[in-house]
C-alpha cells in the first residue's frame, strides 16, 4: 500500500510537471508564428528533451535505491522510478499528441479567436524583474540564502531513525487503542518483546547453558522479565522472549540491544552457549542503523552523479559545483524540518502528528533520492535557457535574465503544483506516507524558490562568464548533449561555433 501511493504521489506531481513543460514551449513556439503542428514538433524536440534528461536523473536516483540493500526501498524505488518513466513517455507522446488534436485547447478564448499567440517579444515580466533585483545584489541574495538554509539544517544533526509502529497511528485506530492498551497493561515494552535465540550445540549440558543465557539476559538493567524457554527436539537449540522497560523505538531500547548483544562473547565462554537477539524490534533497530549508515555514502554518490551529469549538460565545471551545493542545502533544510515536526514536535498538531518520536528508517534516503531528480528538473530547465542565451551571444548577466524571462514563471508554476500534491498525502493515516508528504512538499519549497530561484542567479552573477568555462581536455572528454535542442531553434551565434558546444565564448574568456 505505502509503495503504490509513494508511486503514485511522485508520478502525478512529475507527470504534471512535464506536461506543463511541454506545453509552455508550444505556446512560446505558437507565439513565434509556427504552426501548431510545427509549434508540438518543436516543443518535443527541445522541451521534451530536457523532461527525458530530467525524467532520466529521476529514475537513476530512485533506481539507484536498490543498492543500499533493503528489499522494501528497493521496491519503493523502482515502482516509483516506474511511475516517472510513464510520466516521461506521457509527457513525449500524449501531450504531442493531444496539442496536435485540439491545437488551441491550451489558448486563452481571446488567443483561440486569432488562433495564435501574440509575441512576447522581450518584454520584462515578473522573472527579469525577479533577476534583475537578484543581479543587483547578488552577495546580499547568497548570504541570506545560505544563512537561512544553513539554519534549518540544523535541527538534521540530531536525526533518530526508527521505525514507528502503531503509536504513531491516530488513537481513532484500533491498532493504536490496542496499542495504548497493552502499554497501561503491561508497560510500554510489551509491544516490542525481543526474540532470543540460543545455540547451545557446544555446550556440555545445552538446557542448563540456556537457562544460563537466560537468566543472564533477565538480570541486565532495562529487561522486565523473560519467558520460559523453549526447546527443538532435539534439545540444543531454545527460543524465549525479554521483554524491555521501554517502548520499542525508545532510545533506552536501542542502548539495551546493543547491551544484550555486548554480552555475548562472556556468557560463550562462561557457558559454551552463543545466541542472537532479533524480533520485529531488534530487526528495526538493525535496518535504522543500516540505513543512518548509507545515508552519507548514498548522498555522496548523488552529488558526484549531479556533479556528472550536469557538466555533461551544461559543458561547464563551476554551474554543477554550484548545482550541488544548492542540492545539498535544500534536502538538509528539509530534512532539518522534518526532525523538527515530526521528532521534536515543532508544529505537529497542526499536521495531525498525534505522536512524535524517530523519523521513519526509510524516510531520510528515499527524501535524498526524490529530492535530487526533482532538484535537478530545476536546474535543467532553468539554467538551460540561461546557457542558451549565453551561447547565441549574450553577456552572462543578461543571459541569467532571459533564462528567467522564458521560464521562471514556467517553474514557479511547476513548483508550486508538485508543493500542493506533495501537501495533499500530508493528510494521510500512514506515518510514513505523511511525513514524505511533508518533507517533499518543503523540499521542493526551499529549492525551486529559495536556491533556483535566488541562489543560482546570485552565484552566476558573481562568477560572470567562469560559471560557463569548461578545461579544453575534459571538454574533449565529456559527451555532447543538447538538452535544449537549440539546434532546432536557430544558427550558431557566430562561424565555426556550435549551440550544442557551449565553450566558443568560455574559451575566448579562459584565453584572456
Amino acid at each position: 500500500m505505502t509503495t503504490g501511493t509513494l508511486a503514485s504521489m511522485l508520478g502525478l506531481a512529475v507527470g504534471i510537471d512535464y506536461a506543463l513543460f511541454v506545453v509552455s514551449r508550444y505556446r512560446e513556439e505558437r507565439a513565434g508564428g509556427h504552426e501548431p503542428s510545427e509549434a508540438a514538433g518543436r516543443a518535443a524536440g527541445t522541451a521534451g528533451s530536457a523532461v527525458v534528461f530530467a525524467g532520466l536523473t529521476v529514475v537513476i536516483a530512485l533506481a539507484g535505491l536498490s543498492v543500499v540493500g533493503v528489499p522494501m526501498l528497493t521496491k519503493m524505488g523502482l515502482c516509483a522510478a516506474g511511475a516517472v518513466v510513464v510520466a516521461v513517455l506521457v509527457a513525449l507522446t500524449l501531450v504531442p499528441a493531444l496539442l496536435g488534436m485540439w491545437p488551441n485547447a491550451v489558448l486563452s478564448r481571446t488567443e483561440r479567436k486569432r488562433g495564435a499567440l501574440a509575441s512576447p517579444g522581450d518584454a520584462p515580466n515578473g522573472g527579469t524583474r525577479w533577476a534583475r533585483f537578484v543581479l543587483r545584489r547578488p552577495v546580499t541574495v547568497l548570504l541570506a540564502c545560505v544563512t537561512g538554509l544553513g539554519a534549518l539544517a540544523l535541527p538534521a544533526t540530531q536525526l533518530e531513525m526508527g521505525m514507528p509502529g502503531d503509536e504513531a497511528k491516530p488513537t481513532s485506530t484500533t491498532e493504536r487503542r490496542a496499542y495504548d492498551a497493552l502499554a497501561d497493561g503491561f508497560g510500554p515494552g510489551f509491544n516490542g518483546p525481543l526474540t532470543i535465540v540460543v545455540d547451545a550445540k557446544g555446550a556440555d549440558d545445552p538446557k542448563r547453558a540456556a537457562d544460563a543465557v537466560a537468566e543472564a539476559i533477565g538480570a541486565t538493567d532495562g529487561v522486565v522479565s523473560v519467558s520460559p524457554r523453549r526447546f527443538n527436539a532435539d534439545g540444543d537449540t531454545a527460543l524465549f522472549s525479554a521483554v524491555p522497560a521501554t517502548a520499542p523505538n525508545d532510545e533506552t531500547t536501542k542502548d539495551l540491544v546493543h547491551t544484550i548483544r555486548a554480552e555475548r562473547a562472556d556468557l560463550e565462554k562462561d557457558t559454551g552457549a552463543t545466541f542472537e537477539v532479533t524480533g520485529s524490534t531488534a530487526m528495526n533497530i538493525d535496518v535504522a542503523n543500516a540505513l543512518k549508515d548509507a545515508l552519507v555514502p548514498y548522498l555522496t554518490v548523488i552529488v558526484l552523479l549531479a556533479l556528472l551529469l550536469l557538466m555533461v549538460v551544461f559543458r561547464s565545471l563551476l554551474v554543477p559545483v554550484k548545482a550541488a551545493f544548492g542540492f545539498l542545502l535544500s534536502v538538509l533544510a528539509a530534512l532539518g524540518a522534518v526532525v523538527a515536526v515530526f521528532q521534536w514536535g515543532w508544529g505537529a498538531e497542526l499536521l495531525g502528528v498525534e505522536q512524535t518520536g524517530p523519523i521513519m528508517s526509510l524516510m531520510p534516503i528515499f527524501l535524498v533520492g526524490i529530492v535530487f531528480g526533482l532538484a535537478m528538473d530545476y536546474e535543467v530547465f532553468l539554467v538551460a535557457r540561461m546557457r542558451e542565451a549565453y551561447v547565441h551571444g549574450e553577456r552572462p548577466a543578461q543571459a541569467v535574465v532571459s533564462g528567467f524571462r522564458h521560464s521562471a514563471r514556467v517553474v514557479v508554476a511547476a513548483a508550486a503544483i508538485m508543493i500542493a500534491v506533495f501537501s495533499g498525502f500530508v493528510g494521510s493515516g500512514e506515518s510514513m506516507i505523511k511525513t514524505i508528504g511533508f518533507g517533499l512538499a518543503v523540499a521542493v519549497l526551499f529549492d525551486a524558490f529559495v536556491v533556483r530561484m535566488a541562489l543560482v542567479p546570485a552565484v552566476l552573477a558573481l562568477l560572470g562568464d567562469a560559471a560557463w568555462w569548461l578545461p579544453r581536455r575534459l571538454g574533449k572528454a565529456l559527451p555532447r548533449v543538447d538538452v535544449e535542442g537549440s539546434g532546432l531553434i536557430s544558427p550558431p551565434a557566430r562561424p565555426g561555433s556550435d549551440p550544442a558546444d557551449g565553450e566558443t565564448r568560455a574559451q575566448e574568456w579562459a584565453r584572456t
